[in-house]
Parts: structure tokens; sequence; C-alpha cells
């Protein structure tokens, strides 16, 4: 994989910028047809990239697959909904004048996407800029690049013009400094970690551009005693393992009135007890690997850390196998607020929990960190469900369920999580600008 010098930045800034004079003045239509033979390929050629998704970071390679036709499902979104860019009449207070307000392509994208969903995450930047009429340069994941070369090859494919998708490789700091100080590039798009979305977004606002920040998360569960408690330790068990916790929106701090602690307790360390971890193309695995060593020995320091703060250690705990970065999942009991885990964001298959008494309580420690992506709340009461998510500080809140992935819906944080929506209308606010025109 080649990585970009100076000079292949600039060409890639110069190939959108030029693409972007025409692309701009493409019928709505037209683009939607490019999107739509993205998307036809994408599912034609599913398996293949799901394969290499899994040689590259190592995740079950059913769950690769579903990545791909996820997106899939979003270009298809993008390709109907970009067709529908609507702007509006505004009544004159003077019958002779016309006003009109027009939503316009805004130019250049520099995005950025994570490792941990390498297709999915990158696909839905470049469906909305694309169906919005902006060029794109991506600078993909060089822990998991080949599913971005495929992206490529798909929009090449499907005859999109050259110059409207650009790719980039390199040393990030490079690439982001020379992308987001370009006069060139109007909109940056970054999904990632919160630290170097601050670094990002200082950079950004310093150039005035217009920005989307979806950052890390440490997403809140709350189990009230009335909860169906197997059904909620079932499907957090499954999203506690996927992509072996490496997910933004994964469960992570997990508060369980005291009244069906001990219950939950037991029936989510069963359900993690069933969880087949191993190689992504074994069949029946459900959890794969961490990405490398360092996430490795960062999940390790989490639950040494709270071992030490006096947290329990009721299951795993430690690295499975001798070969590769195989993390157990791993339930921490009664873990202390003093725990680094209960503030850090563990990006691995740990769960931390803790109980408690009422509702103002699970709210406090639910809000109290800086943080605020997703959020989980089981209770079968209207009135507390009702309560908890009103007052829940997250960009996202699941009730007795997880839904946050389909393309019509928005999908985005606040706080320390971020700003801006990928998916839902929301999607397309980065890619436009408001024109007004007025005139008699």
């Amino acid at each position: 994989m080649p990585w970009a010098e100076t000079e292949d930045i600039d060409a890639a800034i110069d190939a959108a910028g030029e693409a972007f004079k025409h692309w701009r003045h493409t019928s709505p239509v037209d683009r939607s047809d490019v999107l739509r033979r993205v998307a036809a390929l994408a599912r034609e050629r599913a398996q293949e990239i799901g394969r290499a998704i899994t040689l590259d970071n190592g995740k079950p390679l059913a769950d690769a697959v579903a990545e791909v036709l996820n997106a899939a499902e979003h270009i298809e979104w993008h390709a109907e909904e970009g067709r529908r860019i609507y702007g509006r009449v505004v009544p004159s207070r003077n019958p002779a004048v016309r006003q009109l307000v027009v939503r316009e392509p805004l130019g250049v994208c520099a995005a950025f996407s994570p490792w941990n969903f390498p297709f999915g995450q990158a696909m839905k930047k470049a469906a909305a800029a694309v169906a919005a009429g902006c060029t794109i340069v991506l600078k993909g994941p060089e822990e998991s690049p080949s599913a971005v070369v495929a992206m490529a090859h798909l929009f090449h494919d499907a005859g999109l013009p050259a110059g409207v998708f650009n790719v980039l490789w390199g040393v990030p700091s490079d690439i982001s400094r020379r992308l987001i100080e370009s006069p060139v590039v109007r909109i940056v798009s970054f999904t990632g970690s919160v630290p170097v979305g601050r670094q990002l977004a200082a950079m950004a606002g310093a150039n005035m551009k217009r920005m989307t920040m979806e950052l890390g998360g440490h997403a809140p569960v709350l189990v009230f005693d009335d909860a169906d408690v197997p059904s909620a330790a079932a499907l957090l068990s499954r999203l506690k393992t996927r992509n072996a916790g490496q997910v933004c929106v994964s469960p992570t701090r997990f508060f369980i009135q005291s009244g069906v602690y001990d219950r939950f307790v037991s029936e989510f360390s069963s359900a993690l007890k069933a969880i087949k971890v191993g190689h992504g193309f074994e069949d029946g695995v459900q959890m794969g690997p961490l990405i490398h060593e360092r996430r490795f020995q960062a999940v390790q320091s989490l639950v040494s850390d709270a071992r030490d703060a006096g947290a329990e250690i009721l299951l795993g705990g430690d690295r499975i196998g001798e070969e590769g970065h195989f993390h157990a999942p791993t339930v921490l009991a009664n873990v202390p607020s003093n725990a680094r885990v209960m503030s850090e964001e563990p990006f691995g298959p740990i769960a931390a929990l803790a109980r408690f008494e009422s509702v103002d309580e699970a709210l406090r420690r639910a809000n109290e960190l800086p943080f605020g992506l997703a959020s989980y709340v089981f209770t079968r009461s209207i009135q507390t469900s009702t309560l908890v998510s009103a007052g829940l500080e997250a960009g996202m809140v699941n009730i007795n369920h997880s839904g946050m992935a389909h393309p019509e819906l928005p999908f985005g944080g606040m706080k320390d999580s971020g700003f801006g929506s990928e998916g839902g209308t929301e999607s397309f606010d980065a890619f436009l600008t408001t024109k007004l025109i007025t005139q008699i």
C-alpha cells in the first residue's frame, strides 16, 4: 500500500477540486443512478469484500459481510434521498419580489474513517457527499485498508467520474494537516477517538471548515428492576462482544438496579460464556481478536486497574490462547467509581457493572462523563422509559432493543462524543450550503 507524499496529497485535492466544478452541476437523478450501481456492485462483491475485512482486522466473516450489506442499504437510501434535496419559496412582503431558498453542494470534503468498520463508516461519508453533489478525499485506515480499496473499485466500475472520489494513506498527521489547511477543502468529516477529534476540530475551526465529528463514547446501560432480564442479558452479550467490543456505541458501563443485580449478573455472565471466540473464518465464531497487541495491553490495563480498585472479576479478564490478540469477554462486578474503566472508553470486551437504587441516581451516573453517544435502557415501565429517555445526555437512546444502524436514522452524539449526524436527512447538512435568492 503506497503512502502519500505531499505531492500526492496535493494531487488528490486538485483532482477533487476540478471534479467538483462539474459534479456539482450533475443532475441528482444521474448522481442517484451512479450510487445505485455502487450499491448493486457492493451486494455482488459482499463476500469478497467481507473476506478482505476479516483478513485485515479479524472480525468474524459473517459480521464483515453484514457490514458491507448494511453499507449497501446506506448507499441506496442516499441515492434516493439525494433526489429530494429541496429548497423553498418564501412568500414576499412585496408582491413584486420573488424569494427563493436553495441548498447547494458546499465543495470538497476531507474525510477520515476508522479501522473498526472500514467499509461501513467510509461509505456513509462517501454516499452522503456524492449524493449531495460534493467530491471527497478520503484518508483511509492504515490498519484495515482493503475495504477502502474495494470502495474505490466500486465507484470506478459504477461510472463515477474521475476525481469525485479520492483515497490516501500515509502519516495521519501529515495528511490531515495538508487537507484541512487547503483552501480547496470546505468540509471535514471525522470518525475516531475523542483526542484526535479535538485536534482536527481545532484545526478545522481555525480554517473555517464545516465539520462533522463522530467520536468515542462510553455507553451507559440502565437495567431497572422491572426489566426483562433474560432478554436484556442476551442482547447485551451480543452487543458487548460485537467486533470484540471495538465499537464506539458498545455498551460499557452497566448500571443495574439492586433488585435484579444478582440475577442480571448471572444471566449476563452465562450469555457471555456461550460466545464463541476465535478466528474470523471459523464456523460459528461470534467474536474475533483485538486489532493489535497495543489494544490488548490497553484493555488488560483497565482490567488490572479495576481489580486493584476493588472490582471482582467474575468472568474472563485475560488472554485466550497463546497466539493472536484474543481477549476473553470480561465481567467486572461491583466496580467502584474511581476505577479507570468507569471513565475511560475500554474499546474492548469489558463490561463494568455497578448497582443503583433510584432513577435519579441512574441518570446521574449515566450522565457524569463528558461522553454522550449511545445509551441503553431496559424497563417495562412507560413512565420510567419516558423519564430516562428525556434525561439521558446521549445522541441515541435505545430502549429494550438496539436500533441505531438504519440509514434513515440519524447517527451521532453530543458533548465530547461529537456533533453532526451520519444517516437520516441530517447526513446531508454538512455537505450543503443554504443560499437566499431575492429578486424583483
